[in-house]
């Protein structure tokens, strides 16, 4: 069943975040803020090792550097644009909105906890490659393998953000619905190419969620989300000006 991964998905993430509130009541202060760091500490090293797999290519020379020019251009361009539409505003808009509809106005970090986690599970190329495999195939193989991450994350997000973590399941099952549903008309297109660069920008997006779990939010990552479409631009015109040549 065509789909069916990105279900798993969302049930996976709701099952984490829901088991994430029950227990958030009985932690102490210290301890959510002890699983927050881990959280932060873990996020961060998600994103290097993402990154760093993508950037590091090791040859009969010896290790390589690839693709470093386009992840500059990718995250000045992607943040220009992500800057001029206010990404993150519109994200915390929802954000409220969401807070204000199930009268959780007494969680003072449902908000941050909606847009955090919403990154997290979102940004990367496991979700764009595993929903066309998905809508193409029916193979949801890769799905099941990020749901099982996304679940134990969500937890540890929920029992130190509160409730607008569970939310994030409503984005994340959006994301990967339209795309799972738009595959034959997206596969063409993906090369790997395209994913690597996706990935290498993803990981650094989640590095810099990273830093915002240990250090407060001083990172726009938000406002950094069109860096993603810059490697998707950049390899589409590439192949085609590989078929005019």
């Amino acid at each position: 069943m065509r789909g069916l991964g990105t279900i798993i998905n969302v049930a996976a993430v709701l099952l984490g975040s829901g088991a994430g509130i029950f227990i958030k009541g009985g932690m102490k202060e210290k301890t959510q803020q002890i699983l927050m760091q881990a959280c932060g500490l873990a996020t961060l090293f998600i994103g290097i090792g993402g990154a760093l797999q993508q950037i590091f290519v090791i040859d009969s020379e010896g290790i390589q550097t690839q693709g470093t020019l386009l992840l500059i251009c990718s995250l000045v361009i992607g943040s220009f644009i992500g800057q001029w539409l206010d990404i993150e505003s519109r994200l915390d808009w929802l954000g409220e909105k969401i807070k204000d509809l199930v009268k959780g106005n007494s969680d003072s970090r449902f908000v941050d906890g909606f847009v955090t986690s919403s990154l997290v599970i979102c940004v990367g190329a496991m979700a764009v490659v595993g929903a066309i495999q998905d809508g193409l195939t029916g193979d949801y193989s890769m799905l099941v393998s990020k749901a099982v991450l996304d679940c134990i994350i969500t937890f540890v997000f929920a029992s130190t953000m509160g409730m607008g973590v569970l939310f994030s399941a409503v984005p994340l099952g959006i994301y990967q619905g339209l795309i799972t549903l738009l595959a034959v008309f997206i596969a063409p297109y993906l090369t790997d190419t395209m994913i690597s660069g996706l990935s290498m920008v993803g990981s650094v997006l989640i590095f810099g969620v990273g830093i915002n779990l240990l250090w407060e939010k001083k990172l726009h990552v938000g406002n950094m989300l069109p860096a993603l479409l810059v490697p998707v631009v950049y390899d589409l015109i590439t192949q085609q000006f590989m078929r005019l040549w």
